[in-house]
Formats: structure tokens, C-alpha cells, sequence
């Protein structure tokens, strides 16, 4: 890794407006020759520090993959081997050294170095004295609020997906492992779903049903997605069950993206199968 980099700093988790900004700055300097790159560090600094609040909103694989749609290169570094390093120890040795960085570009409340004492204006005088552009993105807006990734989190706990996907500016969707269930779906029911569990260190959407899309052989798919524990089956595992409209292919074991629209209902325990199976089908019924 030796060509002179535009390196795009932050944690951009959920890549929303703002961390696109600060994408698209490093970008820009391609034409200078520098190459952009985004650094991302593993594990997530919230979770190694115990911020428990901070779920995340991407892991660190769909994070990647979504990164390179975009066209830049992605550096991992562990987070581990960097965590108690000064903030000028991190720019010297990960940034200039390791990295090359001709240009720098981060939001307005970057923090970096041992338990984040670094900020913006240090990160500046360290540029200056070693010839390292640095570009200071101004905070993105809507509708007056500043769009963050704590907003999103709080408009997805209240199950207001298209508050969140105007702040991400675009849907906000989540990919995992589809692993058996215990096929009540498809047996019982007649509403065949795929089944993906939430890691621990990810956020949870509000409980409920949500008309969603499902992408299945490169093709986004009309589906409904509940999420929660079941309460009609008095389960407490926490899942997404997504059934896919006129879908019946298996796909357990892969990877699949689900996307969520808008959110229907709340979860609720129905009295009887029957009951059930009659909301069902009204939540299959297009918006």
C-alpha cells in the first residue's frame, strides 16, 4: 500500500448522508492523483470501549461490501492494536506510515487516539506539519437536525424506517445467515418465511411488521418482514422473519438482504392459528 491516499475518516456506521459526504470529498481528490480510500477499524470502537448503547446499524461485512460498491478502496486496521496509541502516534504510524495519506477528510466531531482525545482541530495542526491536506466536512442537515447515526437509531427503535432512510438517504436493510426455524410458516401457515437472527452487537428495529423488499438472485422482491419473539408461539428469541411474495426457492445458509419499507403493525399475541393466519394475510396485501 504505498500510493499516496485520500483517506476518509469515521466509523460510518449505516453510511447516511453524512458519512457519504465526507466519501465524496475523498473522492474528489482522485484527480490529484491520490487514491480514496476508507479506513475502517475492527472491532467497533463503541463495543471494545463498552458502549453498550451503540449498537450497530451495519456489520462489518455488509459495511464493507456497500463500501466497495462505491468505487473505493477499504483499509481495515484492528482496532485492538491501535486503541491505546496517542492521537499523534495514530497519524503517524496508521495514517502517514502505514497508509501514505496525502489528503484527509472526516466529519466535524471525528475523534481519534486512546479513548478518542483526539479531535478535528488537533488532527488539523498535525496535518499542517507534515503536508497532509485535511478537509473538515460541515455537519449534514435535515430538516434542522443534524443527521447522525444516534438519530437514525432512535427513529428505528420507534419503527420509523422512512425517518431513517431519509437521514441514510437510502433504505435502511440489514443482511444475515438464513438458518431453519421451526417451519411453522410454511407448514402451518401458509406464509413461508426465511429466518435470520440479530448478533448481539446489532440494533434491533422496533418490534413489529413492516412491508420490506428482499433481494433473491440480484432481484429486489416485495416482502413482509416481522420482527420480535413470536409472542403467539411464546418464543424469546429475537428475529427477522421475512416472507418473500411469490417466492418458494430455499436459501437457507445464505446471506440475504432485507430491506425495510415502512412499518404495518405492532407485534402481537393473536388467540387463535385461525385469527393468525387471517392477519397474514391482510400483511401480504401491497400498501
Amino acid at each position: 500500500m504505498d500510493s499516496k491516499r485520500s483517506i476518509a475518516l469515521g466509523s460510518f456506521d449505516g453510511l447516511h448522508r453524512g458519512h457519504k459526504a465526507v466519501i465524496d470529498r475523498a473522492r474528489s481528490f482522485a484527480r490529484q492523483g491520490h487514491k480514496p480510500c476508507v479506513l475502517l477499524l475492527e472491532p467497533a470502537p463503541a463495543q471494545v470501549l463498552g458502549k453498550t448503547s451503540a449498537k450497530r446499524l451495519m456489520s462489518f461485512e455488509y459495511k464493507r461490501d456497500k463500501l466497495e460498491q462505491l468505487g473505493v478502496e477499504v483499509a481495515v486496521v484492528d482496532f485492538l492494536t491501535v486503541k491505546d496509541m496517542s492521537p499523534a502516534d495514530f497519524f503517524e504510524t496508521v495514517l502517514c506510515k502505514q497508509l501514505h495519506a496525502a489528503s484527509l477528510c472526516c466529519g466535524f466531531n471525528y475523534r481519534f487516539g486512546v479513548k478518542g482525545s483526539g479531535n478535528a482541530e488537533l488532527l488539523r495542526e498535525l496535518c499542517e506539519k507534515n503536508g497532509v491536506v485535511l478537509n473538515e466536512i460541515e455537519p449534514q442537515t435535515l430538516n434542522g437536525s443534524v443527521v447522525s447515526s444516534t438519530a437514525i437509531r432512535q427513529a428505528l427503535a420507534h419503527g420509523e424506517v422512512e425517518r431513517a432512510e431519509e437521514m441514510l438517504g437510502h433504505p435502511y436493510g440489514y443482511r444475515f445467515e438464513v438458518v431453519h426455524g421451526d417451519h411453522i410458516g410454511g407448514t402451518v401457515l401458509n406464509c413461508p418465511t426465511i429466518n435470520q437472527l440479530f448478533p448481539e452487537e446489532m440494533l434491533v428495529p422496533k418490534y413489529g411488521v413492516y412491508a420490506s423488499q428482499t433481494l433473491v438472485d440480484g432481484v429486489w422482491r416485495r416482502s413482509v418482514t416481522n420482527i420480535g419473539c413470536r409472542p403467539s408461539f411464546e418464543s424469546n428469541e429475537q428475529r427477522s422473519e421475512t416472507h418473500i411474495i411469490d417466492y418458494d426457492g430455499d436459501l437457507y445458509g445464505q446471506h440475504v438482504e432485507v430491506r425495510l419499507c415502512r412499518y404495518k403493525r405492532s407485534e402481537r399475541k393473536f388467540d387463535s392459528l385461525e385469527e393468525l393466519k387471517q392477519q397474514l394475510v391482510a400483511d401480504r396485501q401491497p400498501d
